[in-house]
């Protein structure tokens, strides 16, 4: 009777255990990117009453008697199922579709969650609700992000700029007319950047000659003459480049087809000086920046984490977790490789909390419980006997 005294008592417990368990899994039903939890149980030692027998001649084997001596939590597991998404339209709520964490740095130690809901301080630095710097990789100059470095705090201040850069190249598109008269002038006009981002005018002359056409360049005080001419057919025969004032104008994509005038600048290398607007998010984590003059430039890319078991993490409060021994290591990279899923900006992953399937297990959890303090009472009731055997 005693065994089934402590049988009850190990039930409660165990039962208290899944009700505690199921209450917290309730409870963060809409905490941003949580994981719930299930309680598995197992049963402890059996005490032997008899052995196995082995069959012998006139004699059958017998099955060993045990007597089971309770129950025990095997093991809390978390359920890493994609929950569902939530639109916030935010540029800082950030969401993984797929597998995956972000790294986020509190103090000295890196630690990971799901939970995206981010925003910038008061130093420009992309920071979680509780002030952990999310982690990842920084733009040079140039708007390109070196994936080998090692993981920095992410920052993007208002202040940041995009330097300006001088015009090298340029290019000129369309169709010259064969059939204008010859002196006939056509004068295009493209704006191109000093090294300090100054807006100077570079202005090309096309003079139509009885061989094809002139050119002549003027950028600044800077000039340059040509020569093109056309092959019957109104291809460029020569003369499909001209450098004024240390600008490379291609001229190759011009033709020389009678009746049409579509001769017009197409684009430059070079651009002015701007300040960052705004940003956006792509699918593999690039932060893409939006600035005054009017160009796009990463400035930025967020790291993501991802784990051979990501069952072993031990959860670290505020929707954070920490690597385990049996969790194995980060596996930092970008978005969208090896298995890492893809970011999805102006969302929110919500809670993968299932209330239906959480309320039953508050059922079972209740039922069991009850089941178990009835056993209790029951082996009362008969030690209750066994004393009143004495009167």
């Amino acid at each position: 009777m005693l065994r089934s005294l402590f049988a009850g008592i190990s039930g409660l417990r165990a039962h208290q255990t899944m009700l505690d368990v199921t209450g917290n899994n309730i409870a963060n039903v809409n905490t941003t990117g949580f994981k719930s939890s299930q309680t598995q149980f197992q049963d402890t030692l059996s005490q032997m009453v008899s052995a196995a027998g082995a069959p012998q001649a006139g004699v059958g084997g017998t099955n060993p008697a045990q007597i089971g001596l309770g129950v025990r939590t095997a093991g809390i597991t978390t359920n890493f199922q994609q929950g569902a998404a939530q639109l916030t339209n935010r540029s800082t709520d950030i969401m993984i579709s797929g597998d995956g964490f972000f790294v986020v740095r509190n103090g000295t130690e890196n630690l990971y969650t799901r939970a995206g809901a981010f925003s910038f301080d008061a130093m420009g630095q992309l920071v979680t609700p509780e002030g952990s710097l999310v982690q990842g990789w920084a733009a040079d100059a140039a708007g390109v992000v070196d994936q080998n470095q090692p993981l920095s705090d992410l920052r993007l201040p208002i202040a940041t700029l995009m330097g300006a850069a001088a015009t090298t190249s340029a290019t000129f598109e369309g169709n010259l007319p064969d059939d204008a008269a010859v002196g006939t002038v056509l004068n295009r006009t493209m704006d191109t950047y000093d090294a300090a981002g100054n807006t100077v005018s570079l202005q090309l002359g096309f003079t139509r000659t009885a061989t094809g056409w002139d050119v002549a360049g003027l950028l600044g005080t800077a000039t340059a003459t040509g020569a093109m001419t056309f092959n019957a057919d109104g291809t460029l025969a020569s003369g499909g480049s001209l450098t004024v004032g240390g600008v490379a104008v291609d001229l190759s994509a011009l033709t020389g087809y009678a009746g049409i005038t579509s001769v017009e600048a197409s684009s430059q290398d070079g651009r002015a000086a701007g300040t960052l607007q705004s940003f956006t998010i792509n699918a593999d984590g690039t932060l893409l920046g939006s600035f005054s003059n009017g160009l796009k430039q990463a400035v930025g890319q967020i790291a993501l984490a991802g784990f051979t078991n990501p069952g072993g993490l031990e959860k670290a409060g505020a929707s954070t977790y920490r690597t385990t021994v049996n969790s194995g290591a980060a596996q930092v990279g970008q978005a969208g490789t090896n298995g890492r899923g893809t970011l999805q900006g102006g969302a929110l992953e919500m809670s993968n909390v299932d209330l239906s399937a959480e309320f039953t297990s508050l059922i079972i959890a209740q039922r069991g419980f009850q089941a178990n303090s009835r056993v209790i009472t029951t082996s009362d009731e008969l030690l209750q006997e066994l004393v009143n055997l004495k009167r």
